[in-house]
């Protein structure tokens, strides 16, 4: 269902991407400015990165099966990664293409019906990223949230191109055209990198947010006041699926029952506190000490025999 629900939202990006990128190719076309090509070469990347979050995300959507039993939510990085990777390259371009522009400056011509393009671009790109993020949020999508903040950065490139533009008409300094095309390049250097790093940190099962680990701990002490310990706590996020295991520690003379019914409102409790989560737990005697001597993420050589 969240699939289906996701990949509406992808379409709505490419339909922006495609919208803006004519109108800010328009504007380019009718001025010459490399701060406005720069921006429309942005609005490029845009649309590339919208057609892979889509493909991604219904890769994403699919239920897990024989060879993929935890599912195929890390897909979603896939997208994210792809889409820094893209707005690298247009940013090494937009230098190129303004350092060149720099060397040998040339005026900028139809500054009104320019400006008038370009702000309608910057005012669909914004709507547009405001939807993605509310909706990445909200289904915990880093596809969604990485399109969000491009076209976010997107909406202020054409506001600092705009007001540039207005300057050279103003001044007559042609070469300010060229240095804002390079300011626009390492703003989204910036983006791109940020993105790839979120997206190889995912991939590296990074550890669930503080903020969720928090809820997952007070779940846990409130059984520990029943006497019921835990340890070898683990989390990790895939995207929109969050993962999270744990070892339950409970008095060895309880019978098999009595245990299970405590894994189960654990596991209960803590999937009702946070949105897609699986959750695993172990039940083990708190009496034998080889229930101490597994802590580790590898079993042989970790156990010290103190509980944690």
């Amino acid at each position: 269902m969240n699939g289906n629900r996701l990949s509406r939202f992808a379409w709505l990006s490419i339909a922006a991407a495609l919208a803006t990128l004519l109108l800010k190719g328009a504007a380019w076309w009718i001025t010459g400015s490399v701060g406005l090509l720069s921006d429309a070469m942005e609005s490029l990347v845009n649309l590339a990165a919208a057609v892979v979050t889509l493909a991604m995300l219904a890769l994403a959507a699919r239920p897990p099966d024989v060879d993929h039993t935890f599912g195929y939510s890390k897909a979603e990085y896939f997208a994210s990664g792809f889409e820094g990777t893209l707005i690298l390259a247009a940013a090494v371009a937009i230098a190129v293409a303004a350092t060149d522009r720099l060397i040998t400056p040339q005026p900028i011509t139809s500054v009104g019906v320019g400006v008038a393009i370009s702000a309608i671009a910057a005012a669909v790109n914004l709507v547009v990223a405001v939807v993605l993020k509310r909706a990445g949020r909200q289904f915990r999508s880093i596809a969604l949230e990485a399109d969000a903040r491009h076209l976010m950065t997107d909406v202020w490139t054409t506001v600092g191109v705009i007001v540039a533009i207005f300057l050279v008409a103003t001044t007559g300094w042609q070469r300010l055209d060229p240095l804002v095309a390079l300011a626009v390049a390492a703003n989204i250097l910036w983006t791109g990198v940020t993105l790839l790093r979120r997206s190889f940190l995912g991939l590296l099962d990074r550890a669930l947010p503080a903020e969720d680990q928090r809820v997952i701990q007070q779940v846990l002490d409130a059984y520990e006041k029943e006497g019921v310990h835990f340890h070898a706590l683990r989390t990790r996020e895939a995207a929109g699926r969050s993962f999270v295991s744990v070892h339950v520690l409970v008095p060895g003379e309880w019978t098999v029952q009595r245990g299970h019914d405590v894994l189960e409102r654990v596991e209960a409790d803590i999937r009702s506190r946070l949105p897609a989560v699986s959750v695993f737990t172990h039940l083990e005697p708190r009496e034998d000490p080889a229930s101490f001597e597994d802590i580790g993420l590898d079993r042989h050589g970790t156990g010290n025999g103190k509980r944690d």
